[in-house]
């Protein structure tokens, strides 16, 4: 049995109708119609939440559809690793940051009088930037392997 007809037996066993199932996962009406025609299919959370209220395991209600299964495989491996992917764009962002600020002291040196000096010291600001973004995005691209693998 696919998935959607898993759903619709299982929702007209429990004596609800389209519109009600659908007000308690908080979706339209459509969208339950179309999950139970086969076409489309509902989001790992919403998986999880109609396994909950028709009171199935998650197993019972993806294993009924290969391509739900398929789906759902891929939809968690596109949220894997999501804190360290936010770490590795800060550091980047970080490293950017840096090294604006560093241009824009240099050309207000330059095209003023003033004399701003970088606290922190030559390395800081000369290395700086470059040791963030270049580890950053070397750390993106292990993050996408290590994605592509899983």
């Amino acid at each position: 049995m696919i998935f959607g007809e898993k759903l619709k037996t299982e929702r007209t066993k429990k004596g609800w109708t389209q519109e009600e199932f659908a007000e308690k996962l908080f979706v339209s009406r459509q969208s339950v119609s179309k999950w139970e025609n086969g076409q489309n299919y509902p989001s790992i959370e919403m998986v999880i939440k109609i396994s909950d209220m028709l009171g199935l395991t998650i197993d019972e209600l993806l294993r009924s559809d290969e391509e739900l299964t398929r789906q759902v495989i891929k939809e968690s491996k596109q949220l894997a690793y999501p804190k360290l992917k936010f770490l590795m764009d800060v550091l980047f962002i970080a490293g950017v940051v840096l090294l604006l600020i560093k241009l824009i002291v240099l050309l207000l040196n330059k095209i003023t009088p003033l004399e701003v000096a970088l606290v922190g010291g030559t390395f800081l600001w000369n290395f700086g930037p470059l040791i963030l973004m270049v580890g950053a995005g070397i750390g993106s691209g292990i993050l996408k392997e290590k994605y592509k693998q899983d």
